[in-house]
């Protein structure tokens, strides 16, 4: 049986008329008014970067990424009375850690958490109305090792170095240990800096270690008798540890332009790797 074949234009929909009383009408002004404006972010990760490379560097380059955060903190330093106007710039050099520093000190911090480093509460407090914060850090609880201590954060990469390694790594000297090794000049006083014992390992064997701890997000170095007085070791400074001494801050941020981190501020000497913080390497 023939199948009719249906020919003709396509109806047109029915245009529906808009009810203006179904509109949603604007707020009064004075409402509109009265509602809360967001407040900006800091970035403490890039504010932290920023606090670590900027008072190494030799001239007034900014950090990537860090220039809208630091401006809010230094703004906030500035209102308080702790930072000259002049020096509100997004560079977070040497004269906005001692502003930082000074802030710390106001709310009663000494010692390792009165650096000029940002820590979480200091940061949210400086912000309080101002600004928010938004990826935090947190160096974590302190915790054995090998009969070291050290904080979380640095356990944690630890055991991601020694997964890619495929080996466990011996801690020859730990974290928070002020005074504990005079070779060390301080940079052990605070968390996230670890010595690991290279004995047994080959030239290579060495090299690749360090190379694994600064895929996670160590600045690491093999340090050799030639360069101090100190044995074969591998020296660890946890990038962006928000718990390093101001010492330990120097090496990060020596690191990240390229320097050995040592007091000749000699070439870096490790293997190449593209330099990424902890955080950075966990949403790599």
């Amino acid at each position: 049986m023939a199948t009719a074949l249906l020919t003709g234009a396509v109806e047109a929909p029915v245009a529906q008329a808009v009810d203006a009383k179904a509109l949603p009408k604007p707020l009064p002004q004075a409402l509109s008014n009265a509602l809360p404006m967001a407040l900006p972010s800091v970035d403490m990760e890039a504010t932290i970067k920023a606090a670590q490379i900027d008072p190494r560097r030799p001239d007034n380059t900014l950090t990537p990424g860090a220039k809208a955060s630091v401006l809010l903190v230094e703004q906030a330093l500035r209102d308080r009375q702790l930072l000259d106007a002049k020096w509100v710039d997004g560079y977070f050099g040497t004269t906005t850690i001692a502003a930082f520093a000074k802030y710390q000190e106001s709310l009663g911090y000494s010692g390792l958490d009165a650096t000029g480093l940002p820590g979480k509460t200091s940061l949210t407090k400086l912000g309080t109305g101002r600004y928010t914060v938004t990826r935090i850090l947190e160096p974590g609880a302190r915790v054995s090792s090998d009969g070291f201590t050290i904080n979380t954060r640095t356990q944690k990469m630890l055991a991601e170095a020694e997964r890619l390694l495929g080996r466990d790594l011996v801690l020859s000297q730990g974290s928070y240990n002020p005074g504990g090794d005079p070779t060390s000049a301080g940079t052990h006083d605070g968390g996230g800096v670890v010595d690991i014992s290279v004995d047994g390992m080959s030239a290579a064997t060495r090299t690749t270690v360090a190379r694994a701890l600064r895929q996670v997000g160590f600045a690491a170095w093999v340090r050799n008798p030639d360069q101090g007085d100190w044995p074969w070791h591998i020296h660890a400074a946890a990038i962006s540890d928000t718990d390093l001494s101001s010492q330990a801050q120097h090496q990060t941020g020596d690191y990240y332009l390229g320097l050995n981190g040592l007091a000749d501020h000699g070439p870096d000497d490790g293997p190449k790797v593209t330099i990424r913080t902890w955080e950075e390497y966990q949403r790599s």
